[in-house]
């Protein structure tokens, strides 16, 4: 799938596991904009610690019933495409850190294409 390699961006945002948008988890309603708006594909990463704007430290307690967590959404692809979804998002996101860099693809395989 050559017209995936070559030079991309890199979107990345940086929420919590407790963030909601419209009473649901805000980053199962960021993966499914991406989905709606065809992006490339969509990665959800749960940390186990991290510390935000707010300088507290957030990590897994065993203990703890509620778990307040770092999630980073990442995604590769077009940079107008990343900058359309950006647009359709915004709004979405109260609190977090998005960040945009220039990324590489060298290489995309997957099932469908490996024949």
């Amino acid at each position: 799938m050559k017209r995936f390699l070559g030079k991309k961006k890199i979107l990345r945002i940086y929420i919590d596991n407790n963030d909601k948008y419209r009473g649901e988890a805000l980053w199962e309603a960021i993966l499914k904009r991406s989905k709606e708006l065809s992006m490339s594909g969509a990665t959800v990463y749960k940390a186990v610690a991290g510390m935000g704007a707010h300088t507290q430290i957030r990590s897994f307690n065993v203990w703890s019933l509620s778990q307040e967590l770092p999630i980073i959404i990442e995604m590769i692809d077009d940079e107008e495409k990343i900058k359309n979804f950006l647009e359709k998002v915004d709004d979405m996101i109260e609190e977090g850190l998005v960040t945009l860099c220039d990324v590489e693809v060298i290489s995309y395989k997957h099932e469908g294409n490996n024949r």
